[in-house]
């Protein structure tokens, strides 16, 4: 396995602080985006290559051990285990020495990997398995496309992965994708992979949990003497009555009509529209003084 160094990748310097990651991985994940990049491979490369980095060094504790281990970091644990068993075999006649001076990945290359580790002749038992890594993706849904259960392929590390985006989906939220993560070694299982949902704020509504709200325009005249309003909704129009004396900022609910309830098929939140009463502007003569009439009644 090549060593991949992650500073590099978000273009750093190893003394860079938790800011300077962040801000780093930031600018270089809008440029390399998939939305920003249709159909561009080295891009989506690029950009797992980044989530990969991101991943190990906004973590104090899997950066620490990315620097103190290279390639092996997530082995730390064990190579230390390791390290201290091979000392012990050493100082209770095992034959042989830890010291010397002998490079982390050889050590862990011989201890682990290698014919001559745990699976070869020197010990004559069995390799020792390690899960993969877990891999990190996001995805960027607008409010109509997580209105609706639907298909999305995911391309991670060079393979294509298609998931279905359950109906509901809260913006922040995350899933797991079990052994689509990296490769296991020594017959180890893959690691998972887990996914973030950002889901966009919409022009027309605001989302709270299940309920969806939104603003609708009353003309005057319907305000007073009542009628009757379409208003546009995710799941399509909808004519809504509208009652005499209607004051600005009421609020009438519609049941059903927000947002459906994640893996609860049939089950949705409700629709709150506010009324906005739009004062009539251009008057002609006659209805400034129909208005003047009124007013003196």
């Amino acid at each position: 396995m090549a060593f991949v160094d992650y500073y590099q990748i978000l273009g750093i310097e190893k003394t860079a602080s938790e800011k300077d990651i962040k801000a780093a991985y930031r600018k270089l994940a809008r440029k390399y985006h998939p939305d920003v990049n249709p159909n561009d491979q080295e891009a989506q490369k690029k950009f797992q290559e980044l989530n990969e980095a991101n991943e190990v060094l906004s973590d104090p504790e899997k950066r620490k051990k990315y620097d103190q281990y290279g390639k092996d970091w997530e082995h730390g644990e064990e190579y230390e285990k390791a390290r201290q068993s091979r000392a012990s075999s050493a100082n209770y006649g095992g034959g042989f020495s830890s010291g010397g001076g002998e490079n982390f990945s050889d050590f862990f290359e011989s201890m682990f990997g290698g014919n001559s580790g745990f699976g070869g002749g020197r010990s004559g038992g069995r390799q020792t398995k390690f899960r993969g890594q877990d891999y990190q993706a996001e995805v960027h849904l607008t409010l109509t496309e997580a209105y609706e259960t639907h298909k999305q392929t995911l391309t991670v590390n060079g393979k294509n992965i298609r998931i279905t985006v359950p109906a509901g989906i809260e913006n922040g939220q995350n899933i797991k994708i079990s052994g689509h993560g990296g490769p296991g070694s020594n017959g180890g299982p893959n690691g998972d992979l887990f996914i973030t949902f950002s889901v966009a704020n919409d022009e027309k509504f605001k989302r709270l949990k299940n309920d969806l709200y939104l603003t609708a325009d009353l003309d005057l005249y319907s305000a007073v003497l009542g009628g009757e309003l379409i208003i546009e909704t995710l799941s399509g129009k909808v004519k809504l009555p509208v009652k005499a004396e209607t004051q600005n900022g009421n609020i009438v609910r519609l049941k059903g009509k927000g947002f459906p309830v994640y893996k609860q098929d049939g089950q949705f939140g409700d629709l709150y529209v506010t009324f906005n009463i739009k004062i009539p502007t251009d008057l002609t003569e006659k209805q400034k003084e129909l208005f003047t009439e009124l007013s003196k009644s």
